[in-house]
């Protein structure tokens, strides 16, 4: 089947490394499952060998039509949707969230789906491997950055393997990774809202100090123990949660 550009598809195909992606989400029974863009239904056959029902996202409407006439409702459940404008607290708590989501808007879908980590149990999903680089990075990295921060507050993740491009039809570019986001048990202590514009704000002036990049007085920065003169990267995405907090009490930004 011919593939649509605009929808970002790269559909998976070796059977290898759809075992290990099987292996590593590890669904079972009664499991609440969707899976993000299902495509050919590769993933989606496994996870139903599996499961007792999966409900799955699917932009491209022919997609979702083969596979919803390849299954019954009462095993597969084919949303015809753009995943972003999708209501995920439809769905019951405990979600566990897989797909090999479209490169050209995986950022975007991590942070719509971000929103929803108090209904969440796991989510894995292939991506690609600088996207996975960055959501993993550690402060004071090249890679460390907006996505680093506004992830780790709200999950715990961890890089599980690479995937070269010979494993798509057609391969991509690029090299891919596998990546698992488990839910922190303790959630953050701040405004979500509050944290957002100063993790924007700092990392849309990363190359300049915090004095410079935040509109923080001297005194903020000795009550919160934060040298001025270090920059967007160097800090934690707890002392970002901190300066959040901070601004919340104050009533900005």
């Amino acid at each position: 089947m011919k593939t649509r550009k605009r929808f970002g598809q790269h559909f998976l195909h070796d059977p290898g490394v759809l075992k290990r992606i099987a292996d590593a989400v590890a669904p079972s029974g009664g499991d609440a499952m969707v899976e993000i863009g299902p495509g050919q239904g590769a993933l989606t056959r496994l996870l139903l060998d599996r499961v007792d029902h999966l409900d799955a996202i699917e932009i491209d409407r022919d997609l979702a039509s083969r596979l919803g006439e390849e299954f019954s409702e009462d095993r597969l459940k084919v949303i015809c949707a753009d995943v972003l404008d999708h209501d995920f607290s439809s769905f019951s708590t405990g979600l566990r969230i897989v797909g090999n989501l479209p490169y050209n808007i995986s950022t975007p879908i991590l942070f719509h789906l971000s929103r929803y980590a108090d209904r969440v149990r796991d989510m894995h999903f292939m991506l690609q491997l600088e996207v996975v680089e960055r959501m993993v990075a550690k402060p004071s990295t090249a890679e460390y950055g907006r996505l680093s921060v506004m992830l780790q507050t709200r999950f715990g993740m961890k890089k599980l393997f690479k995937v070269a491009p010979g494993a798509f039809r057609p391969p991509p570019k690029v090299d891919s990774a596998v990546v698992r986001l488990v839910p922190l048990q303790e959630k953050m202590q701040c405004d979500p809202e509050v944290l957002e514009k100063i993790v924007r704000a700092a990392f849309s002036a990363r190359r300049k100090t915090l004095r410079n990049a935040l509109p923080l007085a001297p005194q903020d920065y000795e009550e919160l123990g934060i040298d001025p003169k270090l920059r967007p990267e160097n800090l934690s995405p707890e002392d970002y949660v901190r300066i959040a907090r901070r601004f919340s009490a104050r009533g900005s930004p």
